[in-house]
């Protein structure tokens, strides 16, 4: 269930109880008139099943109420209600299968802002993969995926190409183009210092290096695990699992890829450069090929579901 705190102007109150009256799967309606000072208007309190979420949120946004007041939805992690277990029985749909669209779009829009934690975060990943590189160390590899941010801007690209927002598109284009540019010459920078401190060395880079040599040597399933994984992330984002991005964030080897090039580029390496750039690229490919074509599927089979769920609602009534 949902639980939706909205603000409307007195004199649209009425308008926004009579929407909520009507969607299949809402709840607990509360009305205090005049409780809002800022803005000033009335409290609508409601809850929803998460499955007639989005609509009910697009109906109120088509109507203005997000413009003259204010429209606030939190995940209700416990709710003991014979009212909630009818509506959530009501209500056309599976909500594991539920998409919120805008709460999608507001999530990824925060997390690809290029600020300056997320290139903090993104220059510390880089600066630990470049560590774990140099040192053929496969846990700081796997600790550098966990810490990097990049999976939050590809996201925001994904849903920025489903829901056709150019903004948000530009938005996390331009914060995985500087974030990862300005990452890289920070972690060059930081393996010159390495160097000069006799940490980092040429031939630890060249030796053999048989746990982290598939970094720079992207194959096959460089492609294919990139796939798998921008569909499970898109998925833990849509279905509100996001544990699930641990996962994500370490199966993939953008972060360390970044890294590797950025190091060899330091040592003039420019093959085992080019080989972490392709790897890099190849990731962020089928990232974004994958979750876009995520979201698109899931947009049609929630379309389809709650289509032949209200079908089979109308025919029972008949």
């Amino acid at each position: 269930m949902l639980h939706l705190r909205i603000i409307a102007p007195a004199d649209r109150t009425a308008e926004v109880v009579s929407v909520l009256e009507k969607t299949v799967g809402a709840a607990h309606l509360v009305v205090l008139p005049g409780a809002a000072r800022d803005p000033r208007g009335d409290l609508i309190l409601c809850d929803v099943a998460r499955e007639a979420g989005d609509e009910l949120l697009s109906e109120l946004r088509e109507r203005g109420i997000d413009d003259c007041g204010s429209i606030a939805v939190d995940d209700i992690a416990l709710s003991l209600s014979a009212r909630a277990e009818k509506a959530e029985k009501d209500a056309p749909g599976e909500g594991a299968d539920a998409v919120l669209w805008e709460q999608l779009s507001d999530a990824t829009h925060e997390e690809s802002t290029l600020s300056v934690t997320y290139l903090a975060f993104l220059s510390l990943a880089m600066m630990i993969a470049a560590c774990g590189v140099v040192l053929d160390n496969a846990i700081l590899i796997v600790g550098a995926m966990a810490v990097g941010p990049e999976f939050g801007p590809l996201a925001g690209f994904c849903t920025a190409l489903v829901r056709r927002a150019p903004k948000l598109a530009w938005r996390s284009f331009l914060a995985l183009i500087v974030g990862f540019g300005a990452a890289m010459l920070l972690t060059v920078g930081f393996s010159l210092l390495m160097d000069a401190l006799d940490l980092f060395s040429a031939s630890k880079l060249d030796a053999e290096r048989p746990n982290t040599a598939f970094i720079y040597a992207p194959d096959e399933f460089s492609l294919v695990v990139a796939v798998l994984a921008g569909s499970a992330g898109m998925l833990s984002l849509t279905s509100a699992k996001s544990g699930a991005l641990v996962g994500v964030a370490i199966s993939v080897t953008t972060v360390p890829a970044a890294a590797n090039a950025a190091v060899a580029f330091g040592y003039s390496k420019y093959q085992q450069a080019w080989g972490s750039t392709e790897q890099l690229l190849l990731n962020l490919l089928g990232i974004v090929l994958a979750g876009t074509l995520t979201l698109l599927v899931q947009k049609a089979l929630w379309r389809a579901s709650r289509k032949g769920a209200r079908t089979q609602s109308e025919g029972a009534r008949a």
